[in-house]
């Protein structure tokens, strides 16, 4: 019996390692796509193209076999038809280099897993909120498992570089008179801190709900039920002085938010239903 155990868990740690190997080689891939352009110093596409950095994930844009989706993804590809705009999606891995493009002027949006702050809109201007959605602790689910943010004291935690989540957590170390240690991630986004959280590499991340759920199939022993933040909006990012075009996005959102049947069915796809504070 201690030896089909032993196989069973060799079995699986063997899978997550593929699995990061497979994430690993995309990450590479990435960087390679963008290599030529940041070299030559890219520039904006011009005249009415949009240059979107759009974050690799679950939730926001991916690749699976030859098709694309992704719920932002999508729902700018329904406001471009519809205002008649168009697009170029510049597929991203760290939130911190889309950030650096949007400053630098290679990208007009970033579409990120970014909740908005009072800090950051002295930084950046924001459309309208997308979508809401939570920060959330993910972990194994094992014996170490804890069940209250008071039990994070004098421990661990990893986040994205960049991320608003570093200030939610330092709030947090406040409010419960503790601290919380953060292990700021250079190279990783949300999704692959989730294997490593899986494969037991680390042992807590903060990521956004909406990618914890969208990854709960893939990642079924990990535990995302501890709640870091209250409910948030997610928005677009567009640089500070850019205000016609954040009031464009709106526009243009709202015109999709028309387009009903799609609406709401890009809505039900991704998130298993709709958005009652922001369907009309």
């Amino acid at each position: 019996m201690m030896k089909q155990l032993h196989t069973t868990h060799r079995g699986q740690m063997l899978l997550y390692v593929i699995l990061l190997a497979i994430v690993v080689a995309c990450m590479v891939a990435l960087s390679l796509c963008d290599r030529p352009k940041e070299t030559a110093g890219m520039l904006p596409s011009g005249g009415d193209t949009l240059d979107i950095a759009i974050e690799y994930s679950p939730v926001t844009y991916y690749t699976y076999d030859d098709t694309l989706g992704g719920y932002n993804y999508d729902l700018l590809r329904l406001m471009s038809r519809n205002a008649g705009c168009p697009m170029k999606f510049h597929p991203v891995v760290t939130l911190e280099k889309s950030l650096a493009g949007l400053d630098d002027g290679r990208y007009d949006v970033v579409v990120a897993q970014f909740p908005m702050t009072a800090g950051d809109t002295a930084r950046y201007a924001f459309t309208q909120p997308i979508y809401i959605d939570q920060q959330v602790l993910v972990q194994r689910r094992d014996s170490r498992a804890i069940h209250s943010q008071l039990d994070l004291a004098r421990d661990t935690v990893w986040v994205v570089k960049g991320s608003p989540m570093i200030q939610r957590i330092a709030s947090l170390s406040r409010e419960i008179g503790d601290t919380i240690y953060v292990h700021v991630d250079e190279v990783y986004g949300p999704e692959q801190l989730m294997m490593m959280v899986s494969a037991g590499e680390i042992r807590y991340a903060v990521v956004n709900r909406s990618i914890a759920r969208a990854m709960a199939s893939r990642l079924p022993n990990l535990d995302r039920s501890v709640a870091i933040s209250l409910s948030q909006f997610q928005s677009w990012i567009v640089a500070k002085g850019r205000q016609s075009l954040c009031d464009s996005l709106n526009r243009w959102h709202m015109q999709a938010k028309r387009d009903t049947a799609a609406y709401l069915g890009l809505q039900r796809r991704y998130f298993g239903g709709t958005f009652p504070t922001l369907a009309r």
